[in-house]
């Protein structure tokens, strides 16, 4: 495959026909060769593909044709040519499953009452000028945490997106109420229902970051306030964003750095196991003693 690329993508704006978006963007991903996961609800499109970097120019040109998502914004990165074993198009009611699908309000600006969008450089600034009292508040599956997360970030104790609400509603972080929070997830969609979750609840001052950790990533890479690699749901496992990308997790069997999950390879096994390239190349050998999680690739996107 020639410059093999994945792209990141998702834009909330109110979609009248899921279903017919839902054949379009099929019949365009196999026109094209296109592997990968879309999400599409009355709420907007969220995705991510892998192919040929011309394909992936080619879906986006058309994509953008559709006047409501003309001003979606795609996040590239290094492919493998192997990123997705096959093309997933799919409706739902929501975008990101937090469970409840009519709080969520859109319009052809976004999510109505979400944080405000903060670039990557403004992130460093808000943190500049306030110091500790700015909380990075992690938006992801606390699993995707372990290899990588913002500085002294409260990373809440979920296993999936559905049990943010209670998790938030539990009281635990009443005390941050009046500090100013930056969200953050891997691609920024997560933040946007997230965000607006918290607003709701009695956060004031509520921020997410724009294009997520893989903008931030990709502009500040690892000489500001991210730590670690970023969990992907994809084939990689995870990205570095340079060549001074540091471990900040321990392989689960010898305690060595980590800074990657590796799939069981026994099925029906699901698990995730965070391990060192040395260990991982035992897992073959061993019988599997996992305790299945609720977790799998295909939950999420970004």
């Amino acid at each position: 495959m020639d410059l093999p690329k994945v792209i990141l993508y998702y834009i909330f704006t109110p979609l009248s026909d899921p279903a017919a978006i839902k054949i379009w963007q099929k019949n365009l991903c196999q026109t094209l060769n296109l592997k990968g996961r879309i999400i599409i609800s009355p709420h907007g499109i969220n995705g991510t593909l892998g192919g040929e970097m011309n394909d992936l120019k080619k879906y986006i040109r058309q994509t953008r044709s559709y006047e409501g998502f003309a001003k979606m914004k795609f996040k590239w990165s290094q492919g493998t040519g192997n990123d997705f074993p096959k093309l997933s198009v799919k409706v739902r009611a929501e975008l990101v499953a937090f469970g409840y699908p009519n709080e969520i309000k859109v319009d052809k600006n976004g999510v109505v009452g979400g944080g405000k969008h903060l670039k990557p450089a403004q992130v460093d600034e808000l943190v500049a000028k306030h110091g500790d009292d700015v909380v990075f508040f992690d938006g992801r599956n606390a699993y995707e945490a372990k290899v990588g997360r913002f500085k002294n970030a409260v990373v809440p104790q979920v296993e999936t997106s559905r049990d943010f609400v209670q998790e938030i509603e539990s009281g635990k972080y009443d005390h941050l109420k009046d500090k100013p929070i930056v969200t953050y997830c891997t691609g920024g969609i997560r933040c946007e229902v997230l965000s607006s979750v918290m607003k709701t609840r009695g956060f004031k001052e509520v921020y997410q970051i724009d294009g997520g950790i893989v903008t931030y990533g990709k502009e500040i890479g690892d000489d500001g306030l991210w730590e670690g690699a970023l969990y992907t749901f994809d084939n990689r496992m995870s990205i570095e964003f340079s060549e001074k990308t540091k471990s900040i997790a321990n392989c689960e069997k010898c305690a060595a750095p980590a800074n990657r999950f590796y799939d069981c390879p026994k099925p029906p096994c699901n698990s995730l196991n965070l391990l060192c390239v040395t260990c991982a190349e035992k897992l073959n050998d061993e019988i599997c003693k996992h305790p299945q999680r609720k977790y799998s690739k295909a939950e999420l996107i970004g």
